[in-house]
């Protein structure tokens, strides 16, 4: 190409005219990696990445916060039932320690009650009477105390309950009947704190004395 013609070339060119890519010999247009001219992606932001790391940290914070809690509900509850059996336990030693004193304290007063009712027996103790005031207070504070007398001419024998001391044949008797109480039994609400002390009426023997043998 002569000089000619490169300047009438140049001269066809505006100062102005802006160089187009796809043109040959043109440079490559610098494009930004980040651009997105379609909209198909989001973009992030700095607060975004933040605000999504806060998220993430928040999660895991309410996941130990939940563990924390589930492991403090479940030593609360085996406390509560570990100190409901205490209380049970305690209860029961309790009531256990007051049925023992009480029948220590009835014990005592046993000696007593035998001499009350022999001498109401013998007929000493006079409606009235001084001595007869006195019984019926003693007899009064046993039972306050919960002791309760069992053992009455007539009632079945009871090996369990009563202590038979003497058996005695008696015709007519078709079965172990008390015949007589020589001691009367005490006992305070399931602890027996003395057998009744009988005299046992048993069937006779129709054999006995015949001299069979």
């Amino acid at each position: 190409m002569t000089d000619k013609n490169f300047e009438e070339h140049g001269a066809d060119q505006e100062p102005g005219d802006e160089v187009r890519p796809d043109e040959e010999g043109s440079e490559a247009q610098v494009s930004d990696p980040d651009s997105q001219p379609d909209g198909s992606e989001e973009s992030w932001t700095i607060d975004d990445i933040l605000n999504a790391a806060q998220n993430v940290d928040a999660a895991a914070e309410d996941a130990v916060i939940a563990d924390l809690e589930s492991a403090l509900l479940t030593d609360l509850k085996r406390l509560q039932a570990e100190y409901a059996n205490y209380r049970r336990r305690t209860e029961d030693q309790r009531e256990r320690e007051i049925e023992r004193a009480r029948g220590e304290a009835v014990k005592g007063l046993l000696p007593v009650l035998d001499d009350i009712d022999r001498a109401d027996k013998h007929g000493d103790l006079a409606e009235g009477s001084p001595l007869a005031a006195i019984g019926e207070k003693v007899r009064a504070l046993a039972e306050k105390l919960g002791a309760v007398a069992y053992g009455a001419a007539g009632e079945p024998f009871d090996p369990q309950q009563h202590e038979a001391i003497f058996q005695a044949p008696t015709p007519g008797v078709a079965e172990p009947t008390i015949l007589e109480v020589v001691e009367v039994g005490y006992r305070l609400g399931s602890v027996e704190l003395r057998p009744a002390k009988v005299v046992v009426a048993v069937p006779a023997d129709p054999s006995a004395g015949s001299g069979a043998g």
